[in-house]
């Protein structure tokens, strides 16, 4: 298999020179010497208006000769190459793609809405333009398919009170999902001899049949995490009232006592509302 070959042709400036000389030069002889001849001339120096080569900045040229590749040119300027010579652009600079919103399973299978933003550029020419049909295309196909790839691969997010106690997620876990997208695309794109500069997810939600039920379900999860803090909370203040009234010796609490009391502490901390005082006209227990 054939690899990338820099060429660099002729001087375009100069041969442009010499073309405008003979085309203009032979035609005018041709006519004061009345020598036909001198046409020839003319024709061949038209022909050779065709030779020339223009490279913009961070773009290249694929020269072919009747089907063989020549060679690459990549330094811009004016150049001069055989007139027969087929040139194809393809460009260096970085390109963005911004892939659709495709809707995949995530790996416990859930539907989601996934997209990939991908920087790339074109390294080798050679394999742009012959390896593989249109390598543009290629990218796109390719992109889409490392992002259903890497969908499946981790869950949306971490729900351990089912058992899936997952260190890496979609969600949460960027870095990480952002490096594997950048492998995954350089072993598929190679092919293409293209460069990923950057990967990330640009778009990330639940399907729309799901995404009502997951938000109840992220929000009860909130909810209990919260509750739980408030509990540890509320325990180690009614913890701490019984050890003050105890070791100040305010007031003698029996099992009972000690037991209403707690039951009231842990209403009035671990309420939504707040508390209601009653008034007790009568004793403890009546």
């Amino acid at each position: 298999m054939e690899e990338e070959k820099i060429i660099k042709p002729a001087n375009g400036y100069l041969m442009l020179v010499v073309t405008l000389v003979l085309f203009f030069g032979s035609i005018f002889y041709a006519f004061n010497l009345e020598n036909p001849f001198l046409l020839i001339v003319t024709v061949i120096s038209f022909v050779g208006f065709f030779g020339f080569i223009l490279v913009n900045p961070n773009t290249s040229k694929v020269i072919l000769l009747f089907g063989k590749y020549v060679g690459t040119v990549k330094e811009n300027g004016l150049y001069w190459a055989n007139p027969f010579y087929t040139k194809k652009k393809i460009s260096l600079r970085a390109s963005n793609f911004d892939s659709e919103r495709l809707k995949v399973n995530d790996k416990l299978g859930n539907p989601v809405m996934i997209s990939t933003i991908l920087v790339w550029r074109v390294t080798n020419t050679y394999k742009a333009a012959f390896d593989v049909d249109n390598y543009e295309n290629f990218v796109r196909v390719q992109t889409d398919a490392a992002v259903r790839k890497l969908a499946s691969m981790y869950p949306y997010d971490n729900f351990a009170d089912e058992g899936h106690d997952e260190d890496i997620t979609l969600r949460s876990s960027v870095n990480e999902v952002s490096e594997t997208l950048e492998k995954e695309l350089e072993e598929r794109l190679a092919i293409a001899g293209i460069e990923v500069l950057e990967a990330r997810i640009g778009y990330l939600a639940y399907a729309q049949e799901i995404a009502s039920a997951m938000l109840k379900r992220q929000q009860a999860t909130a909810i209990v995490a919260a509750r739980h803090k408030i509990v540890e909370g509320a325990v180690s203040m009614v913890e701490m009232a019984l050890e003050e009234l105890n070791k100040k010796d305010i007031v003698e609490l029996d099992e009972e006592r000690k037991a209403a009391m707690v039951s009231n502490l842990m209403v009035i901390l671990c309420g939504d509302k707040e508390a209601a005082p009653v008034v007790n006209t009568g004793t403890l227990n009546h």
